[in-house]
């Protein structure tokens, strides 16, 4: 593995996924320090951005372990990289609170990701069974929704010690939730669809991107530092911004 090829075109879906968050963030940036006026936690215009994005990451994660399978990862290797999601998900708790005490990132991207992998990991091999059991937690977030509605027992489900699975009909106070359901069943539709096209349609993956957008191939080989560390970066530029303002 330590050769292992690297496929630009999913490099580049990747780097397209980190620019259109790096947009993304910087307007929530720009709304924080109120140089803008937007709602991020209900306007459609931004929640479904923020769906898409998720969406998009999740899928490239998928993939990657797709193409992880394919080239025979082993455990060790698969368990460093996992080691670097879950400090880097600590490290995005720790800074959160920093910040948001109120609404810190307990559940977020990085620590829907870590818990995941090791489920896509061990499922991988499902074949043609991954498509029905992303669609099956896709529709569980709406299942799950009715049935607490309906039934007051169940509302333990909202509480911060489960509600990290998405059984929930009530969306926690937090600045990014990304839990299991319904987000694994896109990393799952991530792992399936890549393990086709690997099989039937490999060129798909192979082929080289066009000379103009190898940048973005070049920003999804480092998507995890790069995601550590953007946020720092415009916040500072924007706190020295307003102060000279």
């Amino acid at each position: 593995m330590g050769n292992a090829q690297r496929f630009d075109r999913l490099d580049a879906l990747r780097g397209l996924a980190i620019v259109w968050m790096t947009v993304y963030h910087f307007c929530f940036d720009l709304d924080h320090y109120h140089w803008i006026s937007q709602d991020f936690y209900r306007d459609p215009i931004w929640t479904w951005q923020r769906t898409a994005i998720v969406s998009l990451f999740l899928l490239c994660a998928g993939a990657g372990q797709a193409v992880a399978l394919q080239q025979g990862q082993s455990w060790p290797r698969f368990w460093r990289r996992w080691g670097q999601i879950v400090g880097c998900a600590l490290l995005v708790s720790v800074g959160s609170y920093l910040i948001y005490p109120q609404s810190y990132i307990y559940f977020g991207v990085l620590h829907g990701i870590a818990v995941m992998l090791i489920i896509v990991r061990l499922t991988a091999r499902w074949g043609r069974w991954l498509w029905l059991c992303g669609g099956v937690a896709i529709a569980m977030k709406f299942i799950a929704f009715y049935a607490l509605s309906m039934n007051a027992t169940l509302q333990f489900l909202n509480g911060k010690t489960f509600n990290w699975l998405g059984l929930i009909s009530v969306k926690p106070i937090t600045e990014d939730y990304v839990p299991l359901i319904p987000w694994l069943g896109i990393m799952w539709w991530g792992v399936a669809a890549t393990r086709w096209l690997l099989q039937y349609r490999p060129t798909t993956l192979t082929r080289s991107v066009p000379a103009a957008v190898q940048w973005l191939a070049f920003l999804g080989t480092w998507s995890l530092a790069y995601y550590m560390l953007h946020q720092p970066i415009m916040f500072g530029i924007l706190e020295a911004a307003q102060y000279f303002r």
